[in-house]
């Protein structure tokens, strides 16, 4: 064989070689490769999980104005042993600029701080901060603000981190429909989260739902570069709030009483004035104001009388107010006769000048029941009784009843009995007993607790019972449950809170001859001053002491509860003055007629005002 072909098949053979060896490589790196893209898609799984927390629901007023509301806080801390040394000053002096914190009081925090680690700059950064503060995080890092440390296994850089910490509850208006809206306190959840719960007024009564929240989830499987890979077994939950509560009570309306409010306080040198306007024919609260009020945001210790919504917690003697329910149960049962007359009990003594006979005095037992309006005769009659506010008259027509039916009949009206509104810690009043109206049923005698009741002293009521109360005279003697949130929107649903059907109190008979008796009370009585023209005006005044363990105080609380309607709208309006001046120059403020009834126009001017209702005179010129 010639060398030429021996070199050539040598050449031939290490070509063949040199491939077999490029094959044989690029076969083991095609391998390896497989291996490592297997391996790793084999790798223990690492779970990533990411959450968005949620917060407590809104309060929203009629007219759409957040009232209440929630929003997340961020806590801001930073890793003091990889803060460089000579860099301590940058990052102060940013983290200044960008968080609003000022200077001084982070270097004193950064200054205290004895032991290296983990440092909380603040638990109370909000959503626009913590965005900033993020890209600063990542701007100081770029700065070499932070170094690395060395642990078992390689090395580690934490920085400024910023995580959601938990939420803040805020009151856009400040003390704007407080004690009615309540507040909060706060609490740390299981997860270590700043949460709030209610504690007093709708935060307390609705808690729950306004809570009733679920955190967002981005969750799955984490690859070696750190990316969620989403499969079947991955989770995403988006974020849902706790329930949003719409009111009944539009915030524009509210505000415009509260501000009569504080000017009739100051008048009047009251404790306190409440005043609530309800639409009569569906209960909707569309006013509970007082005068006092607090922020709930900043409760100060001089707020605390202020937390309590008086209108459902405090008890107190009704006074006169309570006579048109106590002739209504009377009159129910066909016990008063047509154009009858009652005997005053007021011939001791001479007229007056302008004819009048003296005051009357009625003696039950060892108890001498007097009147306050002086007479021009000695006989009067049911509307006498009712314009006029005769104690005499109440009494002798109560005493028509016997105890069970007088009892339960002021139990049917919804005294001494909580009235369903969607407020926590309503209270109840207390009057006396079954047996003790009944002594002396058997005997045909008059009773002295039916008698004191029926004009309201002797027991004691709530504001809002005796707002539920009159709602029966413009309902044909249906009794409507008073409601300041409209409904509840949770999740893209909306629902009722409550289905309260009207209960049936008296006859329609007999609440449209009490809803006369008002109306004339206000034309010729102690109401008078309440008229507007163009518009159906009704009350009743009631004026009564305060009593204080068993016994009555030189202080008064008056009162003035009725309704206005225009011939479309018609609304129950209460007002309640507590303790009014009753010394000196102005002493006569302690009369309802003084002091409830200039409140209780005021509070239909601004009706008026914000178009709830039209006087009809104001309709004809507008023809015109």
């Amino acid at each position: 064989m010639s060398s030429n072909n021996t070199e050539k098949i040598n050449k031939t053979k290490k070509i063949a070689i040199l491939f077999m060896l490029i094959f044989f490589f690029l076969l083991i790196l095609l391998i390896s490769v497989s291996k490592t893209i297997s391996d790793y898609r084999r790798l223990p799984t690492l779970q990533s999980e990411k959450k968005e927390l949620s917060v407590r629901g809104d309060i929203i007023s009629a007219d759409n104005f957040k009232i209440a509301s929630s929003k997340k806080l961020y806590k801001a801390s930073v890793d003091t042993r990889h803060l460089a040394k000579d860099k301590k000053e940058l990052f102060l002096q940013l983290f200044s600029i960008y968080s609003g914190i000022p200077y001084t009081k982070l270097k004193l925090k950064l200054e205290n701080d004895k032991t290296p680690g983990y440092l909380v700059l603040s638990y109370n950064i909000d959503s626009r901060t913590a965005k900033n503060l993020k890209e600063l995080a990542f701007k100081l890092r770029k700065l070499d603000v932070f170094v690395s440390r060395k642990v078992r296994g390689g090395k580690v850089l934490r920085g400024l981190s910023i995580v959601e910490s938990g939420e803040k509850r805020l009151f856009s208006y400040e003390d704007t429909l407080t004690p009615v809206i309540g507040y909060v306190r706060k609490y740390e959840s299981e997860k270590g989260k700043t949460r709030v719960k209610g504690i007093k007024g709708l935060e307390r009564s609705y808690n729950k739902v306004l809570n009733e929240s679920k955190d967002g989830i981005l969750k799955g499987n984490r690859d070696v570069l750190s990316y969620i890979s989403f499969d079947n077994n991955s989770v995403i939950r988006k974020r849902i709030d706790g329930a949003t509560l719409k009111l009944n009570i539009p915030l524009k309306l509210q505000k415009n009483i509260e501000l009569t409010l504080d000017l009739h306080k100051e008048k009047l040198s009251a404790d306190e004035i409440i005043v609530s306007v309800v639409e009569s024919k569906t209960g909707k609260v569309l006013t509970l104001a007082s005068s006092n009020r607090f922020n709930p945001e900043n409760i100060k210790q001089s707020d605390i009388p202020s937390l309590n919504v008086n209108a459902i917690e405090y008890q107190f003697e009704p006074g006169s107010i309570l006579k048109p329910i106590s002739i209504a149960l009377v009159m129910d049962k066909g016990r008063i006769k047509k154009d009858e007359l009652l005997f005053a009990h007021n011939t001791k003594g001479k007229p007056n000048k302008k004819g009048e006979y003296p005051k009357g005095r009625y003696k039950l037992g060892k108890y001498t029941i007097k009147d306050d309006h002086r007479f021009k005769k000695h006989y009067l009659s049911l509307d006498d009784i009712m314009i006029f506010s005769s104690n005499i008259g109440t009494l002798k027509y109560a005493q028509r009843l016997t105890g069970p039916e007088f009892y339960n009949g002021l139990k049917k009206f919804g005294i001494t009995k909580e009235t369903g509104i969607d407020l926590p810690y309503e209270r109840e009043g207390v009057m006396p007993k079954v047996w003790q109206f009944a002594a002396g049923d058997d005997k045909g005698e008059d009773n002295v607790f039916k008698a004191t009741v029926s004009y309201g002293q002797g027991m004691t009521s709530t504001f809002m019972q005796m707002i539920k109360a009159y709602t029966v005279f413009q309902n044909d003697g249906f009794m409507i449950t008073p409601r300041i949130v409209d409904y509840l929107s949770h999740d893209g649903n909306k629902y009722k809170p409550y289905n309260k059907e009207p209960e049936k109190v008296i006859s329609k008979k007999t609440a449209n001859e009490i809803k006369r008796l008002l109306i004339k009370t206000v034309e010729e009585g102690t109401g008078r001053s309440a008229q507007i023209d163009g518009l159906t005006v009704a009350g009743k005044t009631g004026t009564a002491q305060i009593a204080r363990r068993g016994k009555y105080l030189k202080k008064y609380i008056s009162s003035f509860f009725g309704f206005v309607e225009d011939g479309n709208n018609a609304y129950t309006i209460g007002v309640t003055v507590i303790n009014p001046n009753s010394t000196g120059r102005y002493w006569y403020y302690y009369y309802a007629s003084q002091s409830a009834v200039p409140v209780f126009k005021e509070v239909t001017k601004n009706l008026i005002k914000l178009n709830y209702l039209t006087p009809k005179n104001d309709i004809i010129s507008d023809k015109k």
